[in-house]
Order: structure tokens, then C-alpha cells, then sequence
């Protein structure tokens, strides 16, 4: 029961600064402004990580490399904790494994609570400083499908298709993993 506990507060502290690191990283490259709320909020959950990684990982191009490498490591670090709660059994090499799986599933997730956060506020009509920024972040992976996808009697079916596609990814993903841990 007190595994259950402590893998579940690690679950949720890496999924918030990791997400935050991954979203920094999104907002960075999609030239998003920071000075919103949402870009505010990233800043103070990330900036003790991502700040000090800075100085020793060079930035890759557009691809803010301190950022990756924050949520990779609070993942290795929840992998590895958990690993030394359940005894050290098993070989030490499925923690960085499980961390890439881990990272690989907090992008999906990451996205999808993005697309549903867009979908729900243009349902709303809502005139929050959030919508603008929401469409800035969602519109590279909904464009795409809205090439294909036709509007249906004046309603955008792109982010549904899209959060359907990243349930399937989710799906093969974890398939992928129990192949992978099955190998080691």
C-alpha cells in the first residue's frame, strides 16, 4: 500500500514539472510568448531544473535540449526510485528503458490534455487570454487532419480524430514497452 502511495505522488510530481519541461520546450519551439499565465506557470515549475541544465546542455538547433533533458531525468529519477522501492530486482538496465516509455507517454498525454483543453474552450466561446495561446499550441498537430477532415455541419472534427489517434499511439506504445522489457 505505501509503494502504491509513493508511485503515485512520484507519478504526479514527474507529470507536472516533466509536462512543464516538455510544454516549455513546445512553447519555445512554437515561438509562443511566455508572458501569459500558462507560460508564467511553466517558467516557475521549470526554472529549477531547466535553468542549471542550461549551463551544461548546449541548445540544439530549435530544440531546447536542457528542457528534454529535465523531463528525461525526472523520469529516470522516478524509474529508479521506484526500482530501489521494489527491492533492486531485476536488472538496472529497464530504468532508463522505462524512462524513455515513461517520457514517450508523457508527450501523449501532454498532448492530449492539450487538444482537450481546446477543444472544451472552443466549445465555449470562452474570451479567456488562454484560447489564442491554446490555438497556437494546437494547430501544428491538428493541421494536418484538417486537410482530411471536412467540417461537419460547421463543427471542426480534427481534434476528436486527433485525440483518437493519440489513444492508438498510447495503445502501441505500451505494446512496444512490454516487447521491450520482454527483450531485457
Amino acid at each position: 500500500m505505501i509503494a502504491q502511495i509513493i508511485s503515485l505522488l512520484l507519478d504526479i510530481a514527474t507529470g507536472l514539472v516533466g509536462g512543464a519541461c516538455l510544454l516549455r520546450l513546445y512553447m519555445q519551439q512554437q515561438r509562443v510568448p511566455f508572458g501569459n499565465p500558462l507560460g508564467r506557470l511553466v517558467f516557475a515549475l521549470t526554472n529549477w531544473l531547466v535553468l542549471p541544465l542550461r549551463r551544461a546542455v548546449p541548445t540544439m538547433g530549435s530544440v531546447d535540449s536542457a528542457s528534454l533533458l529535465g523531463a528525461l531525468l525526472l523520469q529516470l529519477a522516478q524509474f529508479g526510485l521506484l526500482w530501489l522501492l521494489d527491492g533492486a530486482r531485476g536488472a538496472a538496465a529497464v530504468v532508463p528503458v522505462l524512462a524513455l516509455f515513461g517520457l514517450l507517454r508523457l508527450v501523449l498525454s501532454g498532448l492530449t490534455g492539450l487538444i482537450i483543453v481546446y477543444a472544451v474552450l472552443s466549445w465555449v466561446q470562452s474570451h479567456s487570454p488562454l484560447v489564442g495561446l491554446m490555438e497556437r499550441l494546437c494547430a501544428p498537430p491538428l493541421r494536418p487532419l484538417r486537410r482530411v477532415i471536412p467540417l461537419v455541419g460547421g463543427v471542426d472534427l480534427s481534434p476528436l480524430a486527433l485525440l483518437v489517434l493519440l489513444q492508438v499511439l498510447a495503445i502501441i506504445l505500451s505494446s512496444a514497452q512490454v516487447t521491450v522489457l520482454r527483450m531485457l
